[in-house]
């Protein structure tokens, strides 16, 4: 929890970003991560000062424990004075006790947004989903938090101006709004409409114009011309006989040809939804549709 400190911007984490979107799809499956079309409502984890400090926090955290369909978990939320902003004993269950900053007493607006991250956490641990190491594997509970339509409330609680600053997971304000970004693409929600902070608006349109970027990369139909030009470039000389199957030269480049065994040449690259790579031969234009989240993708390869 940055509290003052200076927030860390931009997209350090992208890799780990996508790599767990894709093991998402992988372990809940298109049909699952379609029963989160919803996000959680903001009347539903709405918290004023005037509202008891502890039953509050108990209700927000069954509607955490009801968004993500944990119907037999029982939370008991207690507050203390710690460097992060909550803490989770992931135990056999069905009881956890989560921890709060204390910090939260006179902020709790944003035990929403604490509660979303901890709930996730028990949420992949009773799925059996992660990630090695810590770091690694707090990015992946911020992702899946975001994606299934409670880390809109991780963004908003982002706030910072010339004297102060917060910032609530692992997460950057514009990797926040990457995952946003690519939930409003899938779903056809606009989290944006539930923003309390001017910052979280900045945030997601930054993430919205990357994961945009996303759906404009060759093979696509919808790339650039500078992108469709590169490619043709690239796909001439992997067709030589001296550079089949040579990848690209720019690490930035998404796509890769690869022979099939002594078959036709092919091409990969990643879904723009799911960013599991797919392969299409090359031979002009090509649908296909992702095995893993369905999207039928118009490629020209």
């Amino acid at each position: 929890m940055a509290n003052g400190g200076p927030v860390e911007h931009g997209f350090p984490h992208l890799e780990t970003v996508r790599e767990a979107i894709t093991a998402l799809y992988r372990r809940l499956t298109y049909d699952t991560v379609r029963t989160f079309s919803t996000s959680v409502a903001p009347a539903d984890v709405a918290f004023c000062d005037t509202d008891d400090l502890h039953l509050g926090a108990q209700r927000v955290a069954r509607e955490m424990v009801r968004h993500y369909r944990l119907p037999d978990a029982r939370l008991i939320i207690g507050f203390r004075a710690m460097t992060h902003a909550a803490n989770v004993e992931l135990a056999a269950g069905p009881e956890y006790f989560v921890e709060l900053n204390d910090r939260f007493r006179a902020h709790r607006r944003d035990i929403g947004a604490a509660l979303a991250h901890e709930v996730m956490h028990v949420y992949l641990h009773r799925l059996g989903l992660s990630f090695p190491g810590t770091r690694e594997n707090e990015i992946l509970t911020d992702t899946a938090a975001t994606y299934l339509g409670a880390g809109w409330l991780l963004l908003d609680a982002f706030r910072e101006d010339g004297a102060s600053s917060q910032k609530l997971g692992y997460l950057t304000p514009e990797e926040f709004g990457y995952v946003l970004a690519k939930r409003s693409l899938f779903f056809g929600e606009d989290p944006s409409v539930w923003f309390t902070s001017p910052q979280a608006y900045t945030a997601y349109g930054t993430g919205m114009a990357l994961a945009r970027r996303d759906e404009q990369q060759p093979p696509l139909t919808a790339a650039g011309w500078a992108g469709r030009r590169r490619y043709a470039r690239d796909r001439r000389q992997a067709q030589e006989p001296q550079h089949a199957g040579a990848a690209p030269a720019r690490a930035d480049v998404p796509y890769r040809f690869a022979p099939e065994g002594h078959g036709p040449l092919k091409v990969s690259c990643p879904c723009p939804t799911c960013r599991q790579r797919i392969r299409v031969p090359v031979r002009g234009r090509v649908r296909a549709r992702c095995g893993l989240c369905r999207t039928v993708l118009e490629c020209d390869t």
